[in-house]
């Protein structure tokens, strides 16, 4: 068996004296999309934090493609191939909407994203590419936030509540851009409310509850009824 691009092995996290994860055990393979879900307060942002270098981890808790991570700094993680969507979008209020993305590529990873592809995939980007970029509309930040991390040119990109208060025709638009992502040879993690989103967009799911992994397993075989007994805690 192929070695996973991504093993996560008893991950725990911390805020202070408040532990948010709890001895996590989850694997991604290369080319796969695998979704996380769970409601407020499961863990899912601590995880994506953890992952990015956002969170100081034990070193071997975390491997990618074989290499222990957990203890690199968010800029050594990202120049690995691993790129955050953060939730809340986090652009830079004092710069356009070019200048953020062209600050996802200082890195200088070679790779298929460039400015024009990124406009290719969200041409409205391009018409407004002047404009401060909080000035845009939610979506339109959202697909800043996405570019941004596509110009790091990962091999494995992480998206934090990618559809969270966003209109449902911005939600739409964003996830027909997702087969032209992972087109390209990138796999993706994708942290997601909509479950029914999540289940026909990825190839496996995990369900976290408080803070532990309450479900895992294939997205088109796994059942409502065992989701909704890992999401809500029923038994």
């Amino acid at each position: 068996m192929d070695e996973p691009l991504l093993q996560i092995t008893k991950l725990n996290a911390h805020y202070n004296d408040f532990q948010a994860l709890y001895q996590i055990d989850m694997s991604l393979s290369e080319g796969e999309v695998l979704a996380i879900i769970g409601s407020n307060g499961a863990g899912k942002t601590t995880l994506m934090r953890s992952i990015s270098g956002l969170m100081s981890n034990a070193s071997t808790q975390l491997r990618y493609r074989g290499r222990p991570f957990g203890a690199l700094r968010a800029d050594q993680v990202a120049a690995l191939g691993i790129a955050l969507v953060p939730e809340g979008r986090q652009l830079f209020p004092s710069l356009s909407v070019e200048e953020n993305l062209l600050i996802g590529g200082r890195l200088g990873r070679k790779g298929p994203w460039s400015l024009e592809n990124v406009f290719n995939l969200f041409p409205i980007l391009k018409e407004r590419r002047t404009l401060p970029s909080t000035s845009l509309s939610g979506g339109q930040q959202q697909m800043v936030a996405i570019g941004r991390a596509l110009m790091a040119n990962p091999e494995l990109i992480l998206f934090d509540e990618i559809s969270l208060g966003l209109a449902p025709v911005i939600i739409k638009s964003i996830y027909e851009a997702l087969p032209h992502i992972v087109g390209e040879g990138i796999s993706a993690m994708i942290v997601e409310q909509d479950i029914s989103k999540a289940l026909s967009v990825s190839n496996r799911v995990y369900c976290m509850q408080e803070g532990r992994v309450s479900l895992e397993g294939v997205s088109q075989s796994i059942s409502r009824e065992d989701i909704s007994h890992a999401y809500f805690g029923i038994t």
